[in-house]
This record gives structure tokens, C-alpha cells and sequence, in this order.
């Protein structure tokens, strides 16, 4: 697109759509978009971006009529300005095949996919990329992660330099598009961190997940690289036909960049890594679990193979402060630390809740869960639950979000959950929502407690109420 168009973003509130709406209004677009039940870190940023979100979705956000509509893949048949838009005939794309058509070319496509770990790990990789630009400007990157990056305050960032970094996310693309989006991304250069089963909405079994990084692996051309977690099968499986060079990372003694005498002092973590056997590094990182590591790890790895100096990774990764949503504290009232995190599969949780054991010894572990996600809100991974949940010494479940939208057959029951972990000695309830979790357990919270509020939602606001509740308790006493 040449000239200036009026682009409208139906779904304007998820984290990639958001974010494309900055970089379109940045490209002299104008840009409006519509949604239901914004909620932070994204209905923050597009106040910050002067762009309005239109609420309901209707017919008359369409007025007057937009040059292109962008529809987001959480949008199906039956959306009002949807049917409009296919009545009326308005163009419409999606978000990955615009940000392919309009940013990608001539660039250098550097792409973060995996089950879990690629928000932080883009993030982590646009930050090197940033600071290695003060002493080489070509490498100031333009990005597009699905969070907000602290370091940068945003989620994308667009500039006329040649990286391009991007999230890539193995979600389907669009109502018309039921393929993943990364298979727009045509990456030069690609980091894939785990592949488990997960989206169990769109995908019937671990087999069609790992089609789907398969055929990502295979867009990568031979001039390539791939840098590839070496503590999967699945990752193994899905690389083993790829036609560019693959490096390995992780911890195993084998492995192209190995990670080394890893040791945690609180929130911070050190570590050496080692490339193709020879001393590489001693990083470090303001941030608490061996996840974290290993996703730094992989930037670090990606960043110098594309020739980014090894003290600008260093610099980088010692400063790095880490993304919205993710390990975020949120608030510390009367002695309590209330976490945020981006909660979306039992591995993530397991891994959240081994961070925070790391970053906080000796306190007592709160894990708060709404099952929200379209993975946790199913049955399948009931009895991973349970085990991810009982690394914490108190467990509160809200009830599944709009459980009535998944069939009974597959409907996760987190009373199953409450039960296994009060038999395994883990106190656990269950209780209705946001409000009844306030209600009984900020009474219960005491001076060192730490609170993880698991979610990949709004969560009823909890974030705000449960502080809230924990300041008027004191100012009672």
C-alpha cells in the first residue's frame, strides 16, 4: 500500500492486532478498531497511541465506510461488523498476511516460534538488537511481539533498518485462514523453543501441532539458520528435515551453545555458555528460573549468528527487564507481592511457579488460576494441572471461563483439580470468580506471602481488587 488508507481492526484489542494498529497508524494510516472487553497491557497502549476503541462490536463502527478491513483471528462468523463487511463486499485481510505484505519486504525476517517462552525470548532479542544499533545503527530492529516489552515500553517497533524481529505464533490466522500465522512470516532465521500439544481448539493431537512447526521449519531456506531446543523430542522430530543449518541449545554437553554452572541469587540468574565447545560468554539476567535462562540463551545464540557483537548481548541481557504480564509484579501491600502472569498451559505454570520459588525462598506460594486459555479451559492436560499447581503451598481456582462454550465431554472440571491437590496435602478451593476470591483469601494473606495470579485475561480486574482488598485490611487494623 502506497497511499494513505483508512484501515479498521475488527478485534482491535488482542496483543498482535493491537500492535498492528501502531505500526499501520505509524506507516500514515488511518486506523480505527472495535472490540469488547479491553483490558491492559493493550487498551493502554492504544490510548497512548490516540487510537479509540469502538465498543460493541456494530454496523455503524464501520461508518463511514473503511478502505480495508483487517479481521482478527479471534473474529467468527457471526460477528456483526464481519457480516457486514462480507455483505458489503469491504476488502479484508488478515493481521499476518498485511504485516507480510506491508513490512516484511526487503527485510530480514527473524522469527521466535514455540509452545512457550517466544514472547520473552523476541523481547529479549529486540533488546539485543537495540543495543548493539548504538554502535552499529543497521541493526536497530523493528519488532512485533505479543506483549509489551519494558525495555521498550511497546510491543512493535517500526524502523527502515533491515531485522525485523517477529513472535511467531502457531495460532490460526483468521476465520478464512485456518492456517498458522508464522507460515506468513517466511523467516530468514528462526529460533524454535518447545513444541507440546497446546490451542486444543484448532489442533486435534501433538501430531497436527508438530505438522504445523514442520512446515515452518520448512519455509527456512537453505542460507538459513535455525536454532533449535535441544531437550525436546517433538523439536527434534520437527527439525530433522530442515534444509539449513541447525544449531542446537540447552544442556546438553553436546549441543552447539551449551549452558554452564547455572546459579540463581534471587531474582537474578547467572550462567556461561559455551559455542561449539569454546567459551562464548558469562551472561546474567535480573530475572529468576532456568526457563528464562534457556530463553536467553536462544536470543543470544540467534543475535550472534546474524553478527551482533558478543558484549552488546552481555550488556543486553544484564539489563534486561522483561515483558508486561510476564513474572510481573504487580504490587507488594502489607509485605505481600502480588505477581502477574501470562498464564496459558500447565508447562508454563510449572515453570512460573519454579521461577518464583527461586526469586522468593522460604515464603509462602499462592498460584491463584483462572482456566481461561482454550488449553486450560479442556480437560486434556487435568492431571498436568495438578502437578503444576502442586509445586505451590495454597491453590485457588476460579471457575472455567464461559465454560459453556466447551462441549461437557472435554470441559476441564477444577474440582477434579481441587480434589488431587487436597489429597497430595496442597490446600486448594475453588471458588466462583475474581470477587469470592478477594473475599476469602485476603484475609488470609500474610506479611511475606507471595500471590501468583495466573491468567491470560482480565481476570475480573483481581489484579487491582486483591491489592485493594489487602490495603483496607490494614488500614482497618
Amino acid at each position: 500500500m502506497q497511499n494513505s488508507k483508512h484501515i479498521h481492526l475488527i478485534g482491535i484489542c488482542g496483543t498482535a492486532m493491537a500492535s498492528l494498529a501502531g505500526m499501520l497508524q505509524l506507516q500514515g494510516h488511518r486506523v480505527t478498531g472495535s472490540d469488547t472487553a479491553a483490558y491492559p497491557p493493550m487498551s493502554d497502549l492504544l490510548a497512548s497511541l490516540k487510537i479509540p476503541i469502538r465498543e460493541p462490536f456494530s454496523e455503524s463502527n464501520l461508518e463511514p465506510r473503511p478502505d480495508l478491513v483487517v479481521v482478527g483471528n479471534a473474529i467468527s462468523r457471526g460477528n456483526v461488523e464481519l457480516e457486514y463487511v462480507l455483505d458489503t463486499r469491504i476488502p479484508f485481510c488478515s493481521m499476518a498476511s498485511i504485516l507480510h505484505d506491508e513490512f516484511l519486504p526487503g527485510r530480514e525476517s527473524l522469527v521466535v516460534a514455540g509452545t512457550h517462552g517466544k514472547t520473552t525470548t523476541t523481547s529479549m532479542l529486540a533488546w539485543i538488537y537495540e543495543v548493539a544499533s548504538r554502535q552499529n545503527p543497521a541493526l536497530a530492529p523493528s519488532f512485533l511481539i505479543g506483549g509489551v516489552a519494558e525495555n521498550f515500553g511497546t510491543s512493535f517497533m517500526v524502523r527502515s533498518t533491515k531485522p525485523f524481529l517477529l513472535e511467531g505464533d502457531e495460532y490460526d490466522t483468521a476465520f478464512f485462514d485456518k492456517g498458522p500465522k508464522f507460515l506468513h512470516y517466511f523467516p530468514d532465521a528462526l529460533i524454535l523453543t518447545h513444541v507440546e500439544f497446546d490451542h486444543a481448539d484448532i489442533y486435534a493431537d501433538l501430531g497436527a501441532v508438530k505438522t504445523a512447526f514442520k512446515r515452518l521449519v520448512n519455509l527456512v531456506p537453505g542460507r538459513g539458520r535455525i536454532v533449535a531446543f535441544d531437550g525436546s523430542e517433538n523439536v527434534s522430530e520437527c527439525i530433522e528435515k530442515a534444509f539449513c543449518a541447525v544449531e542446537r541449545y540447552g544442556f546438553d554437553p553436546l549441543s552447539h551453545w551449551r549452558l554452564a554452572d547455572l546459579r540463581h541469587e534471587g531474582a537474578l540468574t547467572r550462567w556461561t555458555v559455551t559455542r561449539a565447545g569454546a567459551p562464548f560468554a558469562d551472561l546474567s539476567l535480573p530475572m529468576a528460573g532456568a526457563h528464562n535462562a534457556l530463553n536467553a540463551t536462544a536470543a543470544a545464540a540467534l543475535a550472534a549468528g546474524q553478527g551482533v557483537p558478543s558484549g552488546a548481548i552481555v550488556e543486553a541481557l544484564a539489563t534486561f527487564k522483561s515483558v508486561k504480564r510476564r513474572l510481573e509484579v504487580r504490587s507488594v501491600v502489607g509485605g505481600v507481592t502480588v505477581i502477574d502472569d501470562f498464564a496459558h498451559h500447565p508447562t508454563a505454570i510449572r515453570e512460573t511457579l519454579r521461577a518464583l520459588r527461586e526469586s522468593y525462598p522460604n515464603r509462602r506460594l499462592w498460584a491463584v488460576l483462572e482456566p481461561r486459555s482454550n488449553t486450560l479451559r479442556r480437560n486434556v492436560f487435568e492431571l498436568d494441572l495438578v502437578d503444576s499447581l502442586a509445586l505451590a503451598d495454597r491453590v485457588v481456582l476460579a471457575s472455567v471461563f464461559k465454560s459453556a462454550s466447551i462441549p461437557t465431554d472435554e470441559r476441564l472440571h477444577p474440582e477434579h483439580v481441587v480434589s488431587a491437590l487436597n489429597k497430595r496435602g496442597v490446600p486448594a478451593s475453588l471458588l466462583a470468580d475474581a470477587d469470592a476470591i478477594v473475599g476469602a483469601v485476603a484475609p488470609e494473606l500474610r506479611e511475606g506471602d507471595v500471590v501468583a495470579i495466573l491468567s491470560n485475561g482480565g481476570f475480573g480486574n483481581i489484579y487491582g481488587k486483591l491489592p485493594a482488598a489487602i490495603a483496607g485490611r490494614i488500614s482497618r487494623t
